[in-house]
């Protein structure tokens, strides 16, 4: 299931690497949908203010976009460290996980989870789009521990 959330994650991050607008492609490739279906979301952000696309050109987000694409990449990153801090998930599957939950858990029990965990004062800037993953997550080293 992939919601605006993850739409509005990955446009953020395809932005911030490539320093520009976004390609239908990129984002498509990044949420794992085909072309036109990640087109439908991207007018469906782009209705709700949240997106400008232009055609050609790629899709950027507006002010209200940017700040809610930061607060996904942050539940993102909690989602993360709990599974791996907290559960121990294994380092081959934490990423999957994640990716499952974000669409599911909101706001408030994200911030429940945030309480449990030791997250950094830079998050979410601290993301890596690259490894997709926190680059302060030392997943390697929990994964060890647990053997």
């Amino acid at each position: 299931m992939n919601t605006q959330r993850q739409y509005l994650k990955a446009i953020y991050l395809i932005q911030e690497s490539t320093d520009g607008p976004a390609s239908t492609g990129d984002i498509a490739d990044t949420v794992g949908v085909s072309p036109a279906s990640a087109n439908e979301m991207i007018g469906k952000l782009e209705e709700r203010g949240l997106a400008d696309h232009e055609k050609y050109k790629g899709v950027s987000l507006t002010d209200e976009g940017i700040l809610r694409a930061r607060e996904a990449l942050e539940t993102y990153c909690i989602i993360e460290r709990f599974l791996v801090e907290v559960l121990e998930v294994d380092e081959t599957e934490f990423r999957t996980e994640a990716k499952q939950l974000e669409s599911v858990i909101d706001e408030t029990v994200a911030e429940r989870l945030d309480t449990i965990i030791d997250r950094s004062e830079e998050c979410p800037d601290c993301f890596a789009a690259e490894e997709d993953v926190c680059s302060l997550l030392e997943a390697a080293t929990t994964s060890e521990a647990a053997d």
